[in-house]
């Protein structure tokens, strides 16, 4: 289903501030349709296989690491770090490559990141291709924390074990607590074990390859830092603004893609969105969990890209 591997043909840092810069990169027709691929998250970052989504015949695709994330600099840093300095670095690279409008590719954290940014600047966004729910509620920080254990005890018991029983209650800041320590031998074993416990989580079957990137040392120190560091803050948002702002982009068109199994972002999310935008065309593929890559959902998405390429002619 995915077209074949592509190398970009522009790539660069843009600084964005005294401390921040942001790794970007295009691929695809040089004066294509422009298209925006947000990254989950927060804090993984874009991987080679990303850019096989976009008819590289059709699309322009740029695709960017967010602050503190991948090939960004500095790497796991959480300072200057929130939602509205990245709906920024969004305008920035926009207006850094001369693009009007574009359609928004985003999913679980990406989809947070395209609807903020989407109801920050409705005027610029043709379209979205969103997957994977997530709205950064608290209920939804909970069910991460806490809740998933009752489909992956397993996991769970892992995820805990370096937190001792006491701190257990809190356990989003017993993390943050090991996790922002500047000590490596604290840190690294708390990244690792976060990264593990949302890779195995992932996708309806589990995936070595997937668990053994997620606790890489090189993924999980900012995957980790910056999830926590944005579930602290409850994602630097009034809880329900992007239910509460859906009328900013009503007119927008819209594809939600939701995977019925998925254990990270459940879809009663998903559900919730599509039922205070139902202009929205929202599809749940049945025998799928939160992975980009599982078939139906992956299927669907390339769907949506084709479909646009008839609106967006």
């Amino acid at each position: 289903m995915l077209y074949p591997p592509i190398t970009p043909y522009a790539s660069g840092m843009l600084p964005l501030d005294g401390l921040h810069q942001m790794y970007w990169e295009q691929c695809g027709r040089q004066d294509g349709q422009p298209v925006l691929y947000l990254h989950g998250g927060p804090g993984d970052g874009c991987a080679p296989m990303s850019r096989q989504l976009f008819d590289p015949w059709f699309y322009r695709a740029v695709l960017f690491d967010q602050r503190g994330s991948g090939r960004s600099v500095p790497r796991g840093e959480l300072r200057d770090n929130t939602t509205q300095h990245l709906v920024a670095d969004i305008e920035r690279l926009r207006a850094h490559l001369g693009i009007e409008r574009w359609l928004v590719f985003g999913g679980s954290w990406g989809s947070t990141l395209a609807l903020a940014y989407a109801q920050a600047h409705p005027q610029r966004v043709q379209g979205l291709v969103l997957r994977g729910i997530f709205l950064g509620r608290q209920s939804e920080i909970d069910w991460f924390m806490h809740s998933m254990r009752q489909f992956y005890p397993e996991e769970w018991q892992r995820f805990v074990a370096p937190i001792p029983v006491a701190e257990r209650q809190d356990l989003l800041q017993a993390y943050y607590r090991r996790l922002t320590d500047p000590d490596p031998q604290v840190h690294l074993p708390a990244c690792r074990a976060w990264g593990r416990y949302e890779g195995a989580c992932v996708a309806l079957r589990q995936n070595a390859d997937a668990i053994e990137r997620a606790s890489s040392e090189y993924v999980a120190l900012s995957l980790a830092r910056l999830e926590a560091h944005y579930f602290v803050h409850r994602i630097f948002l009034p809880e329900g603004q992007l239910l509460q702002q859906i009328d900013r982009i009503r007119h927008i068109p819209a594809v939600i893609v939701q995977g019925r199994y998925d254990v990270v972002c459940p879809p009663v999310t998903a559900s919730e969105l599509a039922a205070h935008w139902p202009e929205a065309d929202f599809q749940l593929v049945e025998m799928a969990g939160h992975s980009l890559w599982e078939g139906g959902i992956l299927q669907l998405l390339m769907q949506a890209l084709e479909s646009f390429k008839l609106r967006l002619c």
